[in-house]
């Protein structure tokens, strides 16, 4: 069987419950990008990843022929259609596969012989894994996503921290201030890193992001008092996920890293701003909590987050306070809670 899985990088993270399900069926392998297509490394659900670069490589009509015919040289019985546009619809019916299950409401939807309908307000892991075992609920355990950094991960983070002066057995604290859409930045990510350098004195501050944040990663670096670490470009995805692993939590916006530390089960702060995580990417960290003003009657404005506030005020995100942040993350990080 075959999942096809070429929408965002979160999105892959969230699908690998789909990928543990099936992959108790029989073997699995996953059509992706060439950005998410790391992520799956070492992954025990993934018997191979097959990339596919519709933006690029295998663009157009007949970028699409070619990839079909490599799936068809593969005979799958089955495709998991857990991105839903009428293109990968179109390859999987191509690609002359007879069973093609997807969502109903997808784009794609006139190309899939299997319909499935997911409950309202599910996680979209939840609505993902309902591909294989239909809506029902699940616990957070099942839903929960899981990667898999290898040694060479391992030791990328290890030399990585250790040419930052960071030494075995600090406290590490992540903080993620990227996003691709604008509004889910929330802007006090500097203030709350010189907070947290005053009043957690023994934790270390990490900034996690791509190098397109790096000058924004290095202002709230600049902040901290106790020797922060930029991170900003210097790490592939599952290096940062590797890295995760060694923090006490992680502070992020709606974005990726979230989806990262929920895969590793690191302690998870997630800012909300024009997003609610009832469309269904809220943390799954066993410990986790989301900031977010619930008073709004704008809120939400957008399913990811338009580029500027549609009534200008932005007050989803401006009046999430350093002060209200700070005692969510320190009460994470308290020892009672752990």
């Amino acid at each position: 069987m075959v999942v096809v899985q070429t929408s965002f990088l979160g999105d892959m993270v969230l699908t690998t419950p789909l990928l543990a399900s099936l992959a108790e069926r029989g073997p699995v392998d996953v059509v992706a990008t060439p950005a998410a297509a790391p992520l799956l490394a070492n992954h025990p659900a993934v018997r191979e990843v097959i990339v596919y670069d519709k933006r690029r490589a295998d663009s157009g009509v007949l970028g699409m022929t070619r990839m079909a015919g490599r799936l068809r040289a593969r005979n799958y019985t089955t495709a998991y259609m857990a991105q839903g546009s009428v293109r990968s619809g179109a390859l999987a019916l191509v690609a002359g596969i007879p069973e093609r299950v997807g969502f109903a409401g997808s784009a794609g939807r006139h190309f899939y012989t299997r319909r499935v309908v997911p409950f309202e307000n599910m996680h979209h892991a939840a609505r993902l894994l309902s591909l294989a075992d239909g809506p029902r609920a699940a616990s957070t355990q099942l839903l929960r996503p899981k990667l898999y950094p290898g040694p060479g991960e391992t030791a990328a983070v290890d030399r990585f921290l250790r040419e930052n002066g960071v030494r075995l057995g600090d406290r590490l604290v992540a903080l993620a201030p990227g996003s691709v859409w604008a509004t889910k930045r929330w802007p006090y990510f500097p203030e709350l890193a010189a907070a947290l350098s005053r009043s957690e004195p023994d934790a270390r501050v990490v900034v996690l992001g791509s190098e397109a944040d790096s000058v924004l990663e290095q202002a709230i670096v600049s902040t901290t008092d106790a020797g922060g670490v930029n991170a900003a470009g210097s790490l592939s995805l599952l290096e940062s996920a590797a890295l995760l692993s060694r923090c006490v939590l992680l502070v992020s916006n709606d974005s990726l890293p979230l989806h990262l530390a929920s895969a590793m089960d690191v302690p998870t702060l997630a800012v909300f701003g024009p997003t609610v995580p009832e469309f269904g990417f809220g943390p799954l960290a066993e410990r986790s909590v989301v900031a977010g003003r619930t008073d709004l009657a704008c809120r939400p404005c957008h399913p990811h987050g338009p580029a500027r506030c549609p009534l200008g005020h932005w007050r989803c995100m401006r009046e999430i306070t350093v002060d209200y942040a700070l005692a969510l993350a320190r009460d994470l990080l308290s020892p009672d809670t752990l």
